[in-house]
């Protein structure tokens, strides 16, 4: 028997990994477009709107209270139905609302449509840890997992060199609505991403996590390991108080304070 941590080591690095890491790498573009978005369009809607400074700054406020919100609702969900439809989700969730906030008649839409927006770009984050924990099985990818923060980068430098350029011609709803496409993009690209193997076998869904696993394999041209894959015992699912067991409230507070 082996176990889904044993057939990744075994199938290794190759062209799989090389297209899921950018497909997913691509979520952090998309994602630091919809977040820094808000620094170039405040000056706009303050002057449109005849806005003050606390009206400015509750925008960006919302949509990380949206963020945080969502990060739990969509965390538990993804626990319960999988990461792959939460996933989808998350991207339909996020273009649509960012679509949206370009037609906001009002300042009052403008900061409920941004919340939105941040509850789907939650998803994202949550979708992108879980596949670089895919990816980070296969030993010899580990030293690079840090370039993944060149796509957080590149979508921040992205949108701030579109706004320079956007704004002052025609105007910032246009450049929501052209920054809302790197998430339609990473939809029509989705059926590439696999429901992680890992998810399915502690679901007990071993027969999907073999496909997977198979699918693999095969993009990258290598064989499965010999045997049948095993599953995993059943264990007591994770909740959410357990972050503030005695056992792990130090690790808890340390992570807290350090986002």
């Amino acid at each position: 028997t082996f176990t889904v941590e044993e057939a990744v080591e075994t199938i290794g690095f190759g062209r799989f990994h090389i297209m899921l890491f950018l497909i997913m790498g691509s979520t952090g573009v998309a994602e630091a477009m919809e977040i820094m978005l808000i620094a170039v369009v405040s000056p706009l809607i303050r002057c449109e709107w005849q806005l003050q400074d606390w009206q400015v700054a509750l925008v960006t406020t919302m949509v990380f209270f949206g963020y945080m919100v969502f990060s739990i609702v969509l965390g538990l969900l993804a626990d319960r139905y999988g990461r792959w439809k939460i996933l989808l989700l998350s991207f339909l969730w996020a273009a649509y609302f960012s679509l949206l906030t370009s037609f906001a008649p009002s300042y009052i839409w403008f900061v409920f449509l941004r919340a939105m927006v941040g509850g789907g770009v939650s998803g994202h984050a949550q979708g992108r840890e879980e596949n670089k924990q895919i990816i980070a099985m296969s030993s010899c990818f580990k030293p690079f997992l840090s370039l993944g923060k060149v796509f957080w980068l590149a979508g921040s430098l992205l949108i701030i060199g579109l706004a320079s350029v956007v704004n002052p011609t025609i105007g910032w709803r246009w450049l929501i609505r052209i920054a809302s496409i790197p998430g339609i993009l990473l939809i029509l690209v989705f059926k590439f991403i696999p429901e992680s193997a890992r998810y399915n076998v502690s679901t007990g869904n071993t027969a999907a996590a073999l496909a997977t696993l198979q699918r693999i394999a095969r993009m990258n041209g290598v064989a499965m390991p010999e045997g049948q894959l095993r599953e995993l015992a059943k264990e007591r699912r994770g909740r959410f108080k357990d972050l503030i067991h005695p056992k792990y409230l130090r690790t808890t507070l340390q992570i807290w304070i350090i986002w």
